[in-house]
């Protein structure tokens, strides 16, 4: 079986807003694009680069709303299959991923806290876990490569986050080890494909000498 792909977070400062919500009093919808295409992102060890086109065919089945991923608490919003019942509403296109989510201001306190955080202009943050399918490295022979996603396996949460510069502190060391891997497969590609000419250059001298002793 093919090895699981692990789950990676991404984190930058996005403009959030909150509007008053059709679906009735109570509720506020916030909107924000969590996924950017061709958006350049330092990672410390490597530049990303997630391609136009990458969320096709990616999972979007069930992704949460959160607030700095605490898995502990109750989502603030959900999207299941992504339909227009759901509070989360993805919305894929040229320019990356849009979401707009309902929030139960009226009931929920961190709902509540969380919009008057943005209304003040006090989080601006947003992250979110995803999983890669598909990445081309480049430059893996220079200090600071470039690494471009070309495929979304899928999404399963989508935060708004405190601290997005301090998040993505923790998690380089993940970035790091992502890269190693790269420049590991490179540097064993290299190993196979110098092993075959080796191969190839001895079944050449092996068939030119069999050619000598049959032409003696």
């Amino acid at each position: 079986m093919p090895d699981k792909k692990p789950f990676e977070k991404r984190s930058y400062n996005f403009e959030m807003r909150s509007r008053d919500s059709e679906r009735g009093e109570g509720v506020r919808t916030i909107t924000g694009r969590p996924i950017v295409y061709n958006s350049r992102t330092d990672l410390g060890w490597f530049d990303e680069i997630i391609e136009p086109g990458a969320l096709d065919g990616a999972d979007l089945t069930d992704v949460r709303f959160l607030v700095n991923h605490d898995f502990s608490r109750i989502p603030l919003a959900r999207s299941r299959r992504n339909n227009a019942n759901s509070t989360l509403r993805l919305m894929p296109g040229l320019e990356g991923l849009d979401i707009e989510t309902d929030l139960d201001i009226e009931n929920n306190t961190t709902a509540r806290e969380l919009v008057s955080a943005i209304d003040r202009g006090d989080l601006s943050g947003m992250s979110f876990m995803f999983s890669i399918d598909d990445e081309e490295w480049r430059n893996l022979e220079t200090d600071h490569p470039e690494r471009r996603i070309k495929k979304i396996g899928s999404v399963i949460e989508i935060s708004a986050v405190t601290f997005p510069a301090y998040e993505d502190t923790e998690i380089h060391a993940r970035d790091k080890q992502a890269l190693e891997n790269a420049r590991r497969e490179l540097e064993n590609a290299r190993n196979d494909n110098a092993e075959s000419l080796e191969n190839e250059k001895r079944m050449l001298e092996l068939e030119k000498m069999k050619v000598e002793i049959l032409t003696k």
